[in-house]
């Protein structure tokens, strides 16, 4: 899974260096008035800037690529806690810790993992297993909230940049004021238009990360409930186990 996640993100990551390539081509071709949506935004994407518009691009695209990774990762540690459970419910009702282990360790997910460690310490008395779940609960959350702050980063890059590009256009044009000596619409427009567009760009990329970062925070908060919830009941069956095997 993890040779997985790094062939997609390197893909990603080769893609969005491909976009300054796709914007070189762009400027060298003829813009044709009236063309598809696919050509109106390769004008937009040149008038823009075409290499500032880039990075605007790049952030978008590797912002995608830890998004599609956390997506993966999540939807596979987003597992149903009732069958595991309850099979290791059925293997401690029968004495069978082994049995219990195995199913654990069979099963994919956190709260298998976390059960998993628990289950090796059933035999060290109820507060060790509490203090393990909890320890390694702790992990897990740590490996689910793994490249998101990647995420919120691009997301505050993109409207960054696009306020960059919005700067160097007014420089632009306050340039082009001192050079004609004229302040009138047509010798600010080439530098307006291009401070515009940077910021559009910019704000786009950034809602549409965050949107992403939304979902997947979501996702987040009900592996970390599922989580909770099954530790619990892990606990009691233990407890259970324990009283079964003392009596």
């Amino acid at each position: 899974m993890k040779k997985l996640f790094t062939k997609t993100f390197l893909a990603l990551f080769a893609l969005g260096f491909s976009v300054v390539a796709f914007a070189e081509d762009a400027a060298n071709a003829t813009s044709a008035e009236g063309g598809s949506i696919h050509q109106a935004l390769k004008v937009k994407f040149i008038e823009g800037s075409a290499d500032f518009m880039s990075l605007v691009a790049i952030a978008l695209i590797l912002g995608l690529a830890f998004v599609l990774e956390r997506i993966i990762y999540l939807n596979l540690a987003d597992t149903d806690p009732s069958k595991l459970l309850s099979n290791i419910e059925a293997a401690l009702e029968k004495g069978d810790v082994e049995a219990a282990k195995t199913v654990a360790r069979d099963t994919r997910g956190p709260i298998a993992s976390i059960a998993y460690q628990g289950l090796l310490r059933i035999d060290q008395g109820i507060d060790i297993v509490e203090k393990s779940i909890v320890s390694y609960g702790g992990v897990q959350s740590g490996l689910l909230e793994k490249n998101l702050s990647w995420i919120t980063l691009f997301i505050a890059m993109a409207p960054s940049l696009g306020f960059l590009g919005t700067v160097i256009g007014m420089i632009m044009a306050f340039d082009k004021i001192e050079q004609v000596g004229d302040i009138s619409p047509t010798v600010v427009a080439g530098g307006m238009k291009v401070a515009l567009i940077t910021t559009v760009g910019g704000l786009i990329v950034a809602l549409l990360l965050q949107i992403f970062y939304n979902y997947l925070l979501s996702k987040l908060e009900a592996i970390l409930n599922k989580m909770e919830d099954a530790s619990i009941t892990l606990l009691d069956l233990v407890i259970k186990y324990s009283v079964k095997i003392n009596k």
